[in-house]
This record gives structure tokens, sequence and C-alpha cells, in this order.
């Protein structure tokens, strides 16, 4: 056990180890802590489902939902929640608008936490040798930092004997493995260079020469689980990239593009529509409004594409239109196998900004590209030729300018050429993550005193509340069936949540029961038959549950990147899977007179959210049973957990306010009984 995962155990006031639990002392509640010196994930295996009786695992997986109830739901949740376009009646009145959804963007989302710091810092850069590009360039290498401590590899394409201020571009790239020394990406930067601009071209994370594990994408949200922005390198690497352009002497700062291909068109749009410098952008098959990404699966984003609580300020179609005056060419390809296809991305975001640019007197400068040779996701000879046209018109202005694209594959170089010295101990979001956690929570002290903890229950129930977005569904329950199999009798039923959520719930006796107990399992219901035997044969009543994501109401498609979504407009799953157990289990004593019910969960996920329903829930929840949970928090950096794999684990600032330690005391002085 490290320092991170000690955390939790040493900052106790006066605990002792008995029984395996961490108690405080002091309390005359008896608050009981769980203490796991070591992660268990043997919970809920297909090994415990196996040895479980055959008409039990039966019931269990029986399917009832529907296989299209989860995804409709999580669809017409999250589209609901995109803001809208206003109506604005002149271009006065759409500057106000903008002004304030950049500061709300860079005060909301981007820099958050840390961040703030990071956005502070001087931007460091440091120069390496120059080699010979071709005829009338060169190429001179640099990195510089994206936030103390982590640097970014760029070239600098020079045309030779400038004589004066010259046009520049920010030359980013998407999920192409070559990064920087993608082909594609080297033509169009030789190709500006002989028209006499000059291009950074910069490597993106997890691409190039930081294509490494810890700056895989679905690691930056471990950043939103200690407080921070995971999307703040991800902007700042931009705008440290566009500091050092307009750092040269040569720069014309009148003249500043940025361009790219898929993650390097959301780059583009991103960078362009917040930072007032860029004049003219051309994303590339790169972004489309969260409201098409709900109906068009293909075109949901990786993490920093769908940043938490970005659609509370902004849809993509905002930031369309935050372009405006400037010129701006959206590109789209026709049969992109990947995503953003031309038909159904490029005309929400023309509707949205089309009236803005007229408002503005500049009609002609938003314009659009379809591609068709190939009209596959490509950054080619006829999509490049289209952003020569528009760097022509808006940044050269002659009537004789050249957009064909010259021929320059022979120039192109390897990845070994273009290679740029880094640290040794460059950072990456998990190293980032860690220097974050290490002093988190912010206030981890738990009063002693039975006043005293009463007290700072209330205050930090109402703060988990808006951490993890809590809401209080109520239920209607419909009832899907019965049926009974080897003596245990099962009913079958949809619980209906305000109207939003329908959660599939199989109800488990054996004769007579007193107890109740609410069952959740990171496996799903279906991996749980051990477990509810176990409970059955104690007498006691089971209600096996799939909430949001589990189970049979995981979403059956692009899943994790709903569950993005989900945190994209301003909710937390975590906190619906907290909140539908929640008030499953207020159900269960109003309406079904079962008392006070035991949550009991199977794996690490399932045992979170049901803590935090317990912490939340006062009255309904009696007592909590984990089966493999987390000792801490941290555990989730330390063993660099990544949010495709378990997304609500990652909810933005929880462990910047509370641990594992200060969850389980807002449950006390009911029990937490916890089992490796």
């Amino acid at each position: 056990m490290n320092d991170h995962s000690t955390f939790a155990v040493r900052h106790q006031i006066g605990a002792s180890i008995r029984d395996g639990f961490l108690q405080l002392s002091g309390l005359a509640m008896k608050t009981r802590f769980c203490l796991l010196v070591s992660l268990s994930l043997i919970a809920a295996t297909p090994a415990f489902a196996a040895s479980a009786p055959t008409g039990l695992q039966q019931l269990l997986q029986h399917p009832f939902l529907g296989t299209n109830v989860p995804m409709a739901e999580v669809q017409a949740y999250t589209e609901a929640r995109v803001p809208w376009m206003p109506v604005v009646k002149s271009a006065a009145e759409w500057q106000k608008i903008a002004d304030r959804l950049r500061r709300d963007m860079f005060a909301r989302v981007i820099f958050r936490g840390e961040a703030a710091a990071w956005r502070d810092a001087k931007t460091k850069v440091e120069w390496f040798d120059t080699i010979e590009g071709g005829p009338g360039y060169k190429i001179r290498k640099l990195r510089y930092e994206a936030l103390p401590g982590l640097w970014i590899p760029a070239l600098l394409y020079l045309p030779d004997n400038l004589s004066a201020k010259a046009p520049v571009m920010l030359a980013v790239n998407g999920h192409d493995p070559y990064g920087k020394a993608a082909p594609y990406k080297q033509l169009r930067c030789i190709n500006l260079a002989k028209r006499g601009m000059i291009s950074l071209n910069v490597e993106w994370f997890n691409m190039g020469q930081l294509r490494t594990t810890g700056f895989a994408h679905t690691r930056m949200n471990q950043l939103d689980l200690c407080g921070t922005s995971g999307i703040a390198p991800f902007y700042l690497a931009m705008k440290r990239g566009l500091d050092v352009l307009l750092s040269l002497e040569q720069a014309d700062r009148e003249r500043v593009a940025v361009s790219g291909l898929s993650g390097g068109g959301w780059q583009t749009i991103f960078i362009s529509s917040l930072d007032t410098r860029v004049t003219l952008a051309n994303p590339v098959a790169g972004y489309s409004s969260f409201r098409t990404r709900a109906r068009h699966l293909s075109d949901l984003g990786d993490s920093e594409q769908t940043p938490c609580d970005m659609a509370t300020v902004a849809d993509y179609t905002h930031l369309t239109a935050m372009r405006a005056p400037r010129p701006t060419l959206l590109t789209k390809n026709a049969k992109d196998q990947c995503c953003f296809a031309a038909a159904h991305a490029l005309p929400p975001l023309l509707d949205a900004a089309q009236p803005i640019f007229t408002l503005f007197g500049q009609t002609s400068a938003l314009r659009s590209h379809i591609n068709y040779v190939p009209g596959t996701h490509n950054y080619e000879k006829d999509n490049r030729e289209a952003f020569y046209g528009m760097v022509g018109d808006f940044f050269v202005g002659d009537p004789k300018f050249d957009a064909v694209d010259i021929p320059s594959e022979a120039e192109v170089k390897t990845n070994t050429v273009l290679a740029v010295e880094l640290p040794a101990d460059n950072a990456d979001f998990n190293t980032l993550a860690r220097a974050l956690c290490r002093n988190l929570p912010r206030h981890p002290e738990i009063p002693a005193a039975k006043a005293a903890l009463n007290r700072w229950q209330q205050t930090n129930r109402a703060k988990l509340r808006e951490i993890v977005r809590a809401a209080d569904y109520a239920v209607a329950a419909e009832r899907a069936g019965a049926e009974e199999k080897d003596g245990v009798k099962a009913v079958f039923w949809k619980l209906k949540l305000s109207g939003t959520w329908t959660v599939p719930a199989v109800e488990l006796s054996r004769g007579e029961a007193k107890e109740t107990v609410l069952l959740v399992a990171d496996e799903g219901r279906k991996s749980a038959a051990a477990e509810v035997e176990r409970l059955l044969a104690a007498g006691k009543r089971v209600l096996a549950v799939d909430p949001f994501y589990f189970g049979e109401s995981k979403i059956a498609a692009r899943d994790y990147l709903f569950a993005l979504l989900v945190a994209g407009v301003g909710e937390r799953p975590l906190g619906l899977q907290a909140s539908q157990l929640a008030a499953i289990a207020r159900w269960l004593q109003r309406d079904r007179k079962a008392g006070p019910v035991t949550l009991a969960a199977c794996g690490p996920r399932s045992s979170l959210f049901a803590l935090i329903a317990a912490a939340l829930e006062e009255k309904a929840v009696a007592g909590v049973e984990l089966q493999g949970a987390l000792g801490s928090l941290k555990e989730i950096i330390e063993k660099d957990w990544t949010v495709d794999k378990m997304p609500e684990m990652f909810c933005f600032g929880l462990l910047e306010a509370f641990d594992v330690p200060q969850l389980t005391a807002m449950v006390a002085p009911r029990q937490v009984a916890c089992k490796p």
C-alpha cells in the first residue's frame, strides 16, 4: 500500500482496527469505516454464478426491459439539456453573448481547480536545431510547455527570405499515430511555407512522440476526479502554440490561421472560437452539435470533445457562431466512414452560424466545403486546396493566387528525422492526477463528538448532493410479470423514475421475509446469483436492480461516450446511479412497506454509488454491505483506471471534497460493512 492508499487510514481521529473495520473512537454511534488494504474484484464473477442454483440464475437473467429503452432514454435525457442558439437581432447583441460565453467557458469548464494556476504560468520555449526542409523553406525544432512540466514537441516551418510580416498557421492533428509526422499534415505545412506562410506543426496528446499510455485521452478524466479540468491541458497546448507563433518577429498578428483533421478539426473550432487571436479557421471533419451526436452515434467524441459541463454553457453550434465575423471554412466529407459526415453534421452548424455572420455583414466569410474525392475521412489534396483557397482570399487577396496543391511528397520526412528531444520525466495525465490527489480531500477532518458530527453530516450531505448532481426521483412501478423456480418466487418490475428513467428490478423471495435487501452489481444482476442465494438463505427478500449503465440498463452502443455526454450536459452518471438507488429504497419503504432497506453492492463501482446513495438517503436506507469496495478514491488514479471502463468513477471534484472515509461517515450511525 503506498502513501495515497493509506491516506484514508492515517487521517482518522483515534482510529483503531478491529473485526475487519476501521472504527472511530469517541463515537457512541460506533461509526464504522471500511479498511480495505487491497482491492478485490472477485465478487460477482461468472464462477460465482456457475455455482448458484440454475433456477435462480434463470430468474436473474430473464430480460424484460426492452433492448432499446436504455438508449432511447439517455438520448432524450441528454438531447433535452443541450442549449439552443438564442434569437439575436443585432451584431452588438451577439457580441455581448459571445463574450459572455467565452468567459463562462473559461470559468466554468476549462480553468477550474489547479488549471487556473496553469493558465497563469509563463510559456517556456526551448529551441533546437534547424534542418533542411525543401526548396524555399527550413524546419526548426522546438518544444514548449503547455503547463508546468508538460512539454509539447513542435516543428516550425519557416519560408526563406521573409522580407515582411508573414501569415501564420497552427497545424493541429487528430487521432493519427504518426502525429506531427503524418504525411498529409507535413504536406499542408510545406505547401504554405512555399507560399510564404509560417506554420507551427504541434504534437497532440497520445499521438506521435506523445503516444504513451499516460496521454490516453480516457485518462484526462482522472484530473476531473481531483476537481481540476481535464480539458485544460488540451486548451493550453493550443493556446501556448499560438503564443509561440505570435512571439515570432516575422508573425503577422492580423493573419492567424488554425486547421486540422478529425480531432484536429475539434481542436480548431475549440481554440478558434475561444481565442479571438485566430482570424481564420478551417476545421476538417472534426465536430458536430451535441444534439446531432445524441442521434448520430458515430459523432460521439472522446473525453476532450465532451468535456464535463461544456453544454451547460454552449453547444458546438454556439462555438461555430462565435467565429463571426472572422473567416471560417467548415469542411466535411461526403462518405466519412469515421464521423461527422457532411449530410448530418454540416447543416445544423451552418443554420446556427450563418445568420450571425449575416448580422455582421460578413455572409461570405462563413463557407463550407464537402469533399467527394475520396470523400472518406481525410485531409488530402481536395481538402487542402479548399483551405489554400481561403488563405488566398482572406490573407493574400491576389486574384492570381494559385490554390493548387504543390506536389511535395519527396520532401515528406520520417518521424525519426522530425523527432524533438523531450524530458524523460515529461508530465502526463496520470502523473498530473497523482500530484493533484496527494493532498485531497481538502478538508478530511471528521468530528468525533456526536453533535459536531451531526452538523458536519448535514453540511456535507448538501455538498455531496451538489457534487454528484443528485435528483429526487418519484417511482411509478409497473409489474412486468412473475415466475417461480426451485422454490424462489420472482416478481419483475419496471420502475419508472419521474418519467425519465426505467430501472429493471427483480424481486426475489423464498418463504416469509422480514428484511429487504436492495442489491446492485458491477456485472449486472445476472452475475449476482451467489450473493442473492446467500441473502435468501438468511431469510431476506432481495430486490436485484440494474441502474443506469449496468446490466440490462447498459446502453447498447457507444456506451461510455453517452456517459460522457451525461456529464457534458451538466449531470453526473454517479449521481444518476445513486439517485436511482435512493429512489427505489424510498419506494420499498413507502409503497411496499418494506421498512428501511439494506443496500448491498458487489464490485467497486456499485459499492461507490451505493455508499453515496446511503449517505444521501437517511431514512429509507438502514445500512450498507459492500463487496470489493475501494478503500480510497485515490486507488482509481493509482491503478490508472480509465473513463471508458468505469465512467461514473470520475465524478468531477468528488475526491477534492470527499474520500471513502468521509462518505462513510455521512452514513453514520447506520453500519457500513465491507468484505473483500
